[in-house]
């Protein structure tokens, strides 16, 4: 069963840009967010997937991925998904053997840059790249419900809808 391990931290400064192997902009949201589960529909410009993902126990979580046609993700992006859409620019850069994903937001969340390392086991040891600050890898805000909603912008006291009500539904 695949598991997704992951830390999630603000990123402090831009020199993480001259490291920079790669990069896609992704569009993403999300079909369906229980407590058990979240199903999440992402686009990029040459690739599509759905993920179903588990909760949360600690830093892990199941995590099923498949790729899905790019016209499927776009109609369940336009029309079944909960709003707003997320808008990111993923960059992939290498930092002491390991990959690390800086996410630099747009539209709605314009101004958040975060960086993931995933790991392979729970107490993996990792360098911390200079460029990153505060872990952020248990704050609600910075899960995609609390940037959808722009808590990620203060400590906002609507942090009790993520677990209560949740980010609205796109009505047809």
């Amino acid at each position: 069963m695949p598991i997704e391990i992951e830390r999630r931290f603000l990123v402090c400064n831009d020199e993480w840009r001259a490291e920079v192997a790669s990069r896609h902009s992704y569009r993403q949201s999300y079909l369906a967010r229980t407590a058990e589960s979240n199903v999440r529909i992402r686009r990029s410009d040459d690739y599509a997937t759905i993920a179903v993902k588990g909760p949360r126990d600690g830093l892990a979580r199941r995590e099923f991925e498949y790729s899905i046609p790019m016209i499927h993700a776009d109609y369940m992006l336009s029309h079944m998904c909960v709003t707003p859409v997320i808008e990111k620019v993923r960059h992939w850069v290498d930092y002491a053997g390991m990959t690390w994903e800086v996410d630099v937001y747009e539209g709605d969340a314009a101004g958040l840059v975060l960086a993931e390392v995933e790991l392979d086991r729970i107490d993996q040891p990792f360098v911390m790249p200079h460029w990153v600050g505060a872990d952020v890898t248990f704050d609600l805000r910075y899960r995609s419900a609390g940037i959808v909603q722009g808590l990620w912008r203060s400590g906002d006291a609507r942090l009790a809808k993520i677990r209560n009500r949740g980010p609205r539904r796109r009505r047809a």
